[in-house]
């Protein structure tokens, strides 16, 4: 059973109205302590008193916490504050620490404040105003008045622009354009990004006229089989239904011509004829003149050789026959 927390206790705190400070901006956290309180049958009335007085100044301490980080929290944030500190205040109380339950729940208060500190220090250095460029309305809790307001976040560079990137492709390539930033998705309300082009590749000037080319809810766009009349400025803007610009993004886009891979033929005027005695010649008459000349001393060479074969074939056969002739018609030697 816990005991009444002595009188130099109370003197401590001191009793104040309810502030509507981050962690009590979560209802979840209101419930927790309030369900806590009940479950305290063997309290007094006045011990319930001085505990609601204690919880109260908790949530002053948490208020005086979240004004060294700007007041405010996001949704995200206060989700992460909340399940942790309900963690740590279930685990707290089911170790069943000490007797006086008045200084154990200043001591698990105290414990918040440092869950909710850590929390919004990392909110600040990461979600609050993330936008590096472009214009952001941020949707965010005021952690007096638990009431969710719009914050301006503009960047620090020239109004809406968030830079040049310089593309190269050749002819037939495909190139992807997108201007997707993180922090877009934190953009509330309708919104598109509108896609236009400026042939040349000078730098962008306020009086240049871009050709619109789509309007679309995705944040990236696909330009295939490249020729070099498309190369120049792409423009990306965010933008929403009222022409608020949130982002300008440029893409600067080179396009070059595709180097030859196999020769051209070379193109040869016909040969001039020739004049011969009149005529006109033209080389392939020439070798064709040749060609039959050859084949005619040549048909001439066979003619000859077979004349001469049979000549000698005749000469032959006839020796034979006379002297077979000789041979068998002679007389016989007398005694």
């Amino acid at each position: 059973m816990f005991k009444f927390s002595p009188p130099i206790l109370l003197l401590l705190l001191y009793s104040s109205p309810v502030v509507q400070t981050c962690l009590q901006c979560d209802r979840v956290v209101v419930y927790i302590h309030e369900d806590f309180l009940v479950s305290q049958k063997d309290l007094t009335i006045q011990e319930q008193k001085d505990l609601q007085n204690i919880i109260d100044h908790g949530y002053v301490t948490f208020q005086e916490a979240s004004k060294q980080y700007h007041g405010v929290i996001d949704p995200t944030t206060l989700y992460r504050a909340r399940t942790e500190y309900h963690s740590e205040f279930d685990r707290y109380w089911q170790d069943k620490r000490g007797d006086n339950i008045h200084t154990e729940m200043m001591t698990i208060l105290a414990k918040g404040k440092m869950i909710l500190e850590k929390h919004l220090e990392s909110f600040v250095q990461k979600g609050l105003c993330p936008n590096k460029c472009g214009l952001l309305y941020q949707i965010v809790m005021n952690c007096d008045s638990c009431k969710y307001e719009q914050r301006t976040c503009p960047s620090a560079t020239p109004p809406k622009d968030c830079g040049d990137h310089h593309l190269e492709a050749e002819e037939g390539d495909e190139v992807v354009l997108d201007c997707f930033l993180s922090w877009h998705s934190l953009v509330t309300g309708h919104k598109d990004y509108h896609y236009s082009w400026r042939p040349g590749l000078q730098n962008v000037t306020p009086g240049d006229e871009f050709q619109v080319l789509v309007v679309t809810p995705d944040s990236n766009i696909i330009l295939n089989q490249l020729v070099v009349a498309e190369q120049g400025v792409y423009l990306c803007l965010l933008q929403d239904n009222n022409g608020t610009v949130y982002s300008r993004t440029s893409f600067t886009l080179t396009v070059s011509t595709l180097p030859l891979t196999t020769p051209r033929p070379i193109m040869t005027l016909p040969s001039v004829p020739k004049r011969r005695d009149g005529v006109m010649l033209y080389p392939d008459t020439l070798l064709i003149i040749l060609g039959l000349l050859s084949a005619l001393s040549l048909a001439a060479s066979l003619t000859l050789l077979i004349a001469l074969s049979r000549m000698m074939l005749r000469r032959q056969s006839h020796r034979k026959e006379e002297w077979r002739g000789g041979r068998g018609g002679g007389r016989g030697r007398e005694v």
